[in-house]
């Protein structure tokens, strides 16, 4: 027998939603049992990648020659959806459920300054400002690399960049005093080389600025070869610099692994709290297996990791329960004490 499909079968908390909590749904990142919002998911993922795909290409002068019709067309339809887009989600950002209490426009001040915000504008603006001239007889041809902007917009569908995006804000002031220090050690390498190297060398150690073309190659161990001391107090100092900077490469390296993965082990931990709490009846119904997916899937966390953290909380929880009850469940004998 085929079972009816009716309008009852419409999920109750959408029946009552308005338009404007509509569009908020079907804007954010889906979860698994709301199709429309993960059909705009895939159709905005592709037209991100497209777009990008198509800004490469059109650097490319023999593409961009004979396709330039195909490429504005193409850019104008980007440019249309993403615009559209961007002032949804403004409107619709005083749904969030994480806004501090306040006026529909202050939420949606607050929206507009946030990180995917300032992503969605500068993927459009560009094409406006070129458009209607508005920096007159300028020549801002430059704003088109900008349009590579766009791929940061992927972010709001990947944990794994926004782990990272919450790693550099986090590590901020370790990243800068790493950067500060690497400065500092680069003007030292360039004022030891330019003392070194000035005379043999006036063309490429003739002044400090001039010297620290060969330090910042030197520190990020790049080492062109294009410019290289000669004597030997210069081949000295060099070796030393080559030396620090391998670990000065390192050391923001270092920080943004660490801090990875301290995001990396919050989320698992947050992960298992929200276990623990569906867990404290002892079962899992259908509604906190769904709960727990979809923060599976917001957290970006694997499917063999989750599983682990579930069955460690279930044992957790049947030896609580085991114990809360003071018998064996199977022969019914009182546990020791």
């Amino acid at each position: 027998m085929l079972k009816e499909s009716t309008l009852t079968d419409v999920d109750p908390e959408r029946a009552h939603e308005t338009l404007r909590q509509a569009v908020f749904r079907m804007l954010e990142t889906a979860t698994d049992n709301d199709r429309v919002s993960k059909l705009v998911d895939i159709c905005l993922i592709t037209l991100i990648a497209t777009s990008v795909i198509a800004v490469v290409l059109e650097s490319v002068p023999a593409l961009e020659s004979r396709f330039a019709d195909q490429f504005y067309w193409f850019e104008v339809l980007t440019v249309s959806v993403f615009s559209v887009e961007y002032l949804l989600r403004v409107w619709s950002s005083v749904e969030r459920h994480d806004e501090a209490p306040g006026s529909n426009l202050a939420s949606r001040l607050r929206f507009m300054v946030s990180f995917h915000a300032i992503v969605d504008l500068l993927a459009i603006l560009p094409f406006y400002l070129l458009t209607f001239g508005l920096f007159g007889t300028v020549d801002m041809r430059f704003l088109r690399a900008f349009r590579l902007l766009r791929v940061l917009k992927l972010t709001r569908y990947s944990a794994a960049l926004n782990m990272l995006i919450v790693t550099f804000n986090e590590n901020g002031r370790a990243l800068a005093a790493s950067f500060l220090i690497l400065v500092t050690i680069m003007l030292l390498a360039a004022s030891g080389m330019y003392y070194f190297e000035r005379a043999a060398q006036p063309e490429a150690f003739g002044s400090i600025p001039a010297a620290m073309w060969w330090a910042f190659a030197t520190l990020t161990t790049v080492g062109y070869g294009d410019v290289t001391p000669i004597t030997v107090g210069g081949k000295v100092f060099g070796a030393m610099i080559t030396v620090v900077g391998i670990g000065m490469v390192a050391l923001p390296t270092s920080i943004l692994a660490s801090g990875y993965s301290q995001q990396l082990k919050l989320s698992a931990q947050r992960y298992r709290n929200r276990a623990d709490e569906a867990l404290d009846d002892g079962i899992l119904s259908d509604d906190e297996i769904e709960d727990l997916e979809a923060l599976r899937i917001d957290l970006g966390l694997g499917r063999h990791t989750a599983s682990q953290i579930l069955d460690e909380e279930m044992v957790q929880a049947a030896i609580q329960e085991i114990h809360s009850a003071g018998c064996c469940p199977h022969c019914g004998k009182e546990l020791p004490d």
